[in-house]
């Protein structure tokens, strides 16, 4: 941020009235500080990578911390700048991270196996089993697939588990003491009863009569975390937490604290999604779509997700492993490629370029395929992936369709799960507001999603501030001077902010759809591309 902030501002943050919030993302980890007006006011960053260990996509909690601590030595630097003396103390705070995954610690504190990211797809027979014995889809990304999988594989550390989270509720408790967790990040944990707020008793009483015997003495709603929703009190930011986050000690301790979130919810929050017949999508490294729904679904599905939103309301999601990750790497090459012709091109440029470039391609891509599977991709039955890139000899092979097929594929696992949403359940939709580095191109993001969905798509002007400012916004939510409801607060916060839907046209649909059908014939070359490439 470059440009000097009103003094009203400033004296928001040098007085401790701003609010902070902190979001663990796949590829980087964002802290934004936001004022009264909730507009952003500093922000500071970390970049970090997941590690495939032993066959296990991965983070060691080290690189938690290391990242934690980077990205809010970032944040000081900017509040110096801006201020004169670094953050002191702020009004609220609130952290989040990547959805799902597998933590889990024994009665000291110890992390009794590596941190299993949503990445995974190891947890087939267990993610099968739960789905039929619940009648509800447990999705292999959620934490009690990875659970029961680790007894189904008879993992020695099941029987010692005394406390199972995800990576937002593990930095909440470190930071707090306190085993909590907000509604929509443990709706990736266990199916919630919407109507009493809190994990399902049924299904626990189920999984706790299914696992009897086969290891361990404990009862899953004791390791579990306790559920709030949004709004709700969540602890105080402890002197140790501080000191854990910020060795340098400028951050004060007893912050009050919001529920952690995931990156959905966040998302949903970051977009105002969270009402009735409102959609996002967050399209980045992964890709999801949420849909707020009106009324139940009418059957199992289970390809899909059924989560919730940070204040409980059901939501059905469409996620995929991969999205933008094999287009970087592509970019990376034209890059380079650039570089090695003695050209210097910014990143930025670099992106704006070859994405506008896709809107000049054929509709249908021009007969290119390809596949940016760089995991498992579970809608379309993928444990593992190998990103591919074909086509026919008689195919079209331009710069603009090779940037339009990479584009389109991306959203094509997405695409297959939303199938079941639009066509099969006919749920509506009136507006999908996209967020996330797909969309980072003004024109080229939203097109080829609107055409990929069949539904107007818009970017909010603050979704570029993304997941951090949205669990910024929870974690002013939770200490807001009178009680409203999570919708009518985030009115008052959007206000007009909403950029014109973009609409497809009929042929961009139909050209999709086209790619769509050539990107599920073509699932055999991928499954080949597996099964021959270690």
């Amino acid at each position: 941020m470059t440009d000097p902030l009103p003094s009203a501002s400033l004296d928001s943050i040098q007085t401790g009235q701003a609010v902070l919030g902190i979001e663990m993302g796949s590829t980087r980890i964002k802290a934004v500080l936001i004022g009264p007006d909730h507009a952003p006011l500093a922000s500071g960053g970390h970049a970090w990578e997941n590690q495939l260990v032993n066959g296990i996509w991965t983070y060691p909690l080290e690189a938690v911390w290391s990242g934690l601590q980077a990205c809010m030595a970032d944040l000081h630097s900017e509040v110096t700048r801006l201020t004169g003396a670094p953050l002191r103390k702020v009004k609220a705070f609130g952290v989040s991270g990547m959805m799902h995954g597998y933590l889990p610690f024994d009665q000291e504190g110890t992390l009794l196996a590596p941190f299993r990211t949503w990445r995974n797809n190891i947890t087939g027979a267990a993610s099968a089993e739960l789905t039929q014995l619940f009648q509800y889809p447990i999705p292999q990304r959620w934490s009690v697939a990875h659970l029961y999988q680790a007894i189904l594989n008879g993992e020695e550390h099941t029987s010692a588990i005394s406390h199972l989270t995800t990576l937002a509720g593990y930095v909440h408790w470190k930071l707090t003491g306190k085993k909590i967790m907000g509604i929509g990040e443990a709706s990736g944990m266990f199916p919630i009863d919407s109507v009493k707020g809190g994990f399902h008793a049924g299904m626990l009483e189920t999984f706790d009569q299914h696992f009897e015997g086969k290891g361990g003495s404990w009862k899953l709603a004791e390791i579990l975390p306790d559920v709030r929703s949004a709004g709700e009190h969540a602890g105080d930011l402890t002197a140790e937490g501080a000191s854990l986050l910020d060795p340098e000690g400028h951050l004060q301790a007893g912050t009050p604290m919001c529920p952690p979130e995931g990156d959905a919810g966040t998302g949903m929050v970051a977009t105002n999604s969270v009402e009735v017949r409102t959609g996002n999508v967050s399209a980045g490294t992964s890709v999801f779509a949420m849909l707020v729904l009106e009324h139940d679904l009418s059957r199992l599905h289970t390809e899909l997700d059924m989560v919730t939103t940070p204040d409980g309301h059901p939501v059905a999601m469409a996620h995929s492993n991969n999205c933008t990750s094999d287009i970087d790497a592509w970019i990376r090459l034209f890059g380079e490629a650039a570089e090695a012709l003695g050209a210097s091109v910014s990143p930025d440029d670099l992106y704006g370029t070859l994405y506008a470039k896709a809107l000049e391609g054929e509709v249908d891509g021009g007969g290119l395929l390809s596949y940016g599977y760089l995991s498992g991709e579970h809608v379309t039955g993928f444990e593992e992936g190998r990103p591919l890139f074909a086509r026919s000899p008689h195919a079209s092979f331009t710069l603009a369709n090779f940037m339009r097929t990479h584009l389109m594929s991306a959203l094509c696992a997405l695409r297959t799960g939303l199938n079941i949403l639009l066509e099969e359940e006919q749920v509506e939709v009136d507006e999908i507001r996209g967020h996330g580095g797909f969309f980072k191109t003004p024109g080229v993001g939203t097109r080829i999603m609107a055409a990929a969905t069949g539904v107007p798509v818009s970017v909010l002007e603050t979704a570029g501030e993304g997941g951090a400012w949205g669990i910024a916004l929870l974690a002013a939510f939770s200490v807001r001077p009178q009680e409203e409801t999570l919708p009518s607060f985030l009115k008052e916060v959007f206000g007009e902010d909403r950029s014109e839907a973009t609409v497809a046209t009929e042929e961009e649909k139909d050209g999709f759809q086209a790619f769509f059908k050539r990107y599920h014939q073509g699932l055999t070359i991928e499954q080949a591309a597996v099964n021959s490439l270690s």
